[in-house]
């Protein structure tokens, strides 16, 4: 991984399909001080408590064949709908002031979901993205990471 550089006031947004942690670094590009500014979590029911129908069929309109649907994802949509409410309360940050500066650091699958609910705004504010989970670990060691 590159050496990246965090200016004064950047966030880094470390997340993942259930947990996000938005954080802020207080120094600078030589010494960053990351602190924590906001979390958000997503709690993640089990299957039977999101959908409760079992998966359908289709019936041919000729003949007697019949196929199954795939059963619909859950998880995958709430991780879905949890993201792009992140990219919402990111676009607010860059578009009201907050930061004008962010770096992702995210799952590769996570990042892949969260980049199509990128406003503009926030994709001329993106400085990196880094495809790496991290989001369980404690800041310091995120910090170390990130500079290494």
């Amino acid at each position: 991984m590159n050496k990246i550089k965090i200016g004064t006031g950047d966030w880094i947004v470390v997340c993942d399909g259930r947990k996000a942690l938005i954080l802020e670094n207080l120094g600078d590009r030589v010494f960053p001080n990351l602190h924590k500014k906001e979390v958000h979590e997503h709690p993640d029911a089990s299957t039977h408590a999101q959908g409760s129908d079992a998966p359908g069929s289709v019936h041919q309109s000729m003949g007697s064949a019949r196929s199954s649907i795939e059963q619909t994802d859950w998880h995958d949509q709430s991780e879905r709908a949890f993201l792009k409410a992140l990219a919402g309360r990111l676009n607010v940050a860059v578009t009201t002031g907050e930061t004008s500066a962010l770096t992702i650091v995210a799952s590769p699958r996570a990042l892949g979901m969260i980049r199509p609910d990128y406003s503009d705004a926030v994709r001329k504010a993106v400085h990196g993205e880094i495809a790496k989970d991290l989001v369980k670990m404690p800041i310091h060691e995120i910090e170390k990471q990130l500079l290494s």
